[in-house]
């Protein structure tokens, strides 16, 4: 059986196993054997019992945990088995902290440290209270939003959210006593980084991998943020291919709306806020890549990623506004809702990348490659319309009144594409705006 995340072998004994014993305490306990080589086989020892009587007098000095060690032989050959319980509560070494992560034993600093004591706590990182901010300090636009967002998405009714902001933050679970939680301060402030560095979101168009031709940067509430992302994504850094159906002008972008939003949420969801790193996407003429700084959950690998499986988000608090608003999934449905709308857009599905400290999402874009023979829709006397109007149509006349807003979200677009497509089948006299802005109804013909 070789080495894994609760077994570890040693020929001898050293006093810095001791932080192996604590690695095993802080993660899921484990087996510590020595008398044993790297393959697992019995080496034997020569002072078996004086370290049968040192070992567990070490460990509880020095950590005041208990362990149990036992003697085996195997072969005429002595060793020794060290088994570690998990502990509920963080254990240290000499004043420092190691936690077991499959086959290696790590020490915990900075970030790493903070997140393990708040999760040995019972709490996560974004449900830490934060004093200096009040409700009255958070940005009306983003509860405005979020409000509106919740009830289109039916996931909130209108007499859930015709509450005052403080009561509409306790609901969502976004306050730990008199005090708001770092995810509200993310959510809904309009500066969040004033509290937490780097929560912003860098966008670069680059001809190579050296040369950054132009770049933006994207700051605000959580809330918000992912509309504007794919707002300045897709009017100035994706080329979209024309093409023409007869009269019908037809404009394709390299990665599919829906599945660059999504990847977006997940990026704004599910990153590690307490680096300071803000999330990276980067353009070139024949990939996109999305970087965030985070981290699979523990023993997952991409593969578990990709399959099915359930919600695990690092942030739960930012999540669950996210859910309540309508913008994300809670059942893990992200990653196979990227590929869905890859596949239906006739792209490649993207790259998945998981090291140590980030997540890289990579969507290649041969826009040259694009299969256009059942992009479009269906054919209206003598114009044919492409998939997104039909669909506009088809919710303008299941619901008059739907805004644009809505349909943007329902169709997986922009806004600004949705008002380009209404005012194409204005021009087309396929539909028409009855009564004001504000309280007019949409006539489809």
């Amino acid at each position: 059986m070789p080495e894994k995340q609760t077994v570890e072998w040693k020929s001898s004994w050293r006093d810095e196993y001791l932080k192996w014993v604590c690695g095993f305490a802080n993660a899921q306990g484990g087996v510590l054997e020595i008398g044993k080589d790297d393959r697992g086989a019995v080496v034997g020892l020569t002072d078996s019992k004086r370290l049968l009587e040192d070992i567990p007098n070490k460990i509880n000095s020095s950590m005041a945990i208990m362990a149990d060690v036992d003697l085996r032989e195997e072969g005429g050959l002595e060793y020794l088995v060290i088994t570690v319980e998990a502990y509920p509560y963080p254990i240290s070494y000499h004043g420092k902290y190691y936690y077991r992560s499959g086959a290696t034993n790590r020490e915990l600093t900075g970030n790493a440290l903070d997140e393990f004591i708040l999760k040995k706590q019972g709490r996560t990182w974004d449900g830490v209270p934060v004093p200096q901010v009040r409700v009255e300090d958070l940005d009306m636009v983003a509860f405005r939003e979020f409000r509106r967002r919740a009830m289109s998405s039916l996931r909130l009714t209108e007499a859930d959210v015709a509450v005052s902001d403080a009561e509409l933050l306790r609901s969502l679970r976004l306050t730990d006593g008199d005090y708001l939680k770092r995810a509200a301060v993310l959510l809904f402030h309009e500066q969040p980084e004033q509290y937490v560095i780097g929560a912003y979101v860098k966008i670069g168009y680059f001809e190579t991998g050296a040369d950054l031709m132009y770049m933006d940067e994207v700051h605000g509430s959580l809330i918000t943020m992912a509309d504007k992302v794919v707002d300045i994504l897709y009017s100035k850094y994706f080329k979209g291919l024309i093409s023409y159906d007869r009269l019908q002008r037809i404009e394709t972008f390299p990665v599919p709306i829906a599945a660059c939003r999504e990847a977006v949420l997940n990026a704004i969801v599910h990153r590690d806020y307490g680096t300071g790193v803000p999330i990276q996407i980067k353009v070139f003429p024949d990939e996109v890549i999305i970087y965030n700084v985070g981290q699979l959950p523990e023993h997952w690998t991409v593969a578990d990623l990709l399959a099915r499986h359930s919600s695990m988000p690092h942030n739960p608090n930012i999540a669950n506004a996210f859910f309540r608003s309508g913008q994300i999934e809670t059942w893990g449905r992200g990653i196979e809702k990227i590929e869905e709308a890859c596949k239906a857009g006739g792209h490649p599905a993207p790259e998945f990348v998981a090291t140590g400290t980030e997540i890289r999402v990579r969507f290649t874009t041969p826009i040259t490659e694009v299969d256009f023979g059942d992009r479009f829709g269906e054919d209206i006397g003598d114009v044919r319309l492409n998939a997104s109007q039909v669909n506009i149509l088809r919710l303008m006349s299941a619901d008059p009144r739907i805004t644009t807003q809505v349909i943007s979200e329902r169709v997986g677009t922009t806004k600004r594409q949705v008002e380009v497509n209404i005012a194409k089948l204005k021009a087309l006299g396929l539909v028409e705006r009855q009564g004001s802005a504000r309280n007019g109804t949409w006539q489809v013909k």
